[in-house]
């Protein structure tokens, strides 16, 4: 099966889920193609493309604008093939954030009139040393409330990767049959 990523990172907590995700996806045998929204060279080939996962970050309430118009112009190729959306955010992270990013969600689904076959809801990660001053203050006492987390070098991953290899490997099995 032919797999297209298609991704966007604001400070490569995406990313790095997105190549994890095409790892895992060429270890189960299968062909996979990355397009990074964020780079704008040249449109996304959907050729001979039998499934799309799409990845992107949530800063600020919102998915990336070159996500969304992405999908947004793609919504036809992405209707032809089984869909993942993978939501990144901190909210995710927490059980009392779920709402608010499925929310997110919701509302990116409802401003580019696609929705996909599967979602998922991942945490993101902390990544203090990118930030400036409001930034810092506006991770620490809203998204995180307060909670004081372990940094290793100014990162705090939350991204929970058996959960999240646990939901492709689904995808993978749910979109099989369809092309087999």
């Amino acid at each position: 099966m032919d797999i297209l990523i298609v991704f966007s990172t604001v400070e490569g907590q995406t990313r790095k889920i997105a190549d994890f995700i095409g790892q895992r996806c060429r270890s189960a045998g299968h062909a996979v193609h990355m397009f990074n929204t964020d780079e704008k060279r040249g449109a996304a080939s959907f050729d001979g493309v039998d499934a799309v996962i799409l990845a992107a970050p949530v800063h600020e309430r919102r998915h990336p604008e070159a996500f969304e118009t992405f999908v947004a112009a793609s919504r036809g190729e992405l209707k032809t093939r089984r869909t993942l959306l993978i939501s990144v955010s901190l909210k995710a992270s927490f059980s009392e954030g779920l709402e608010e990013a499925q929310d997110y969600l919701a509302e990116m689904e409802m401003r580019t009139g696609f929705e996909p076959d599967a979602e998922l809801l991942a945490a993101g990660a902390v990544r203090t040393s990118s930030y400036g001053y409001f930034e810092t203050q506006v991770v620490r006492s809203v998204v995180l409330n307060g909670r004081d987390i372990d940094l290793i070098d100014g990162v705090r991953e939350f991204t929970d990767w058996d959960a999240l290899s646990a939901a492709v490997d689904a995808f993978l099995q749910a979109t099989m049959p369809h092309y087999a």
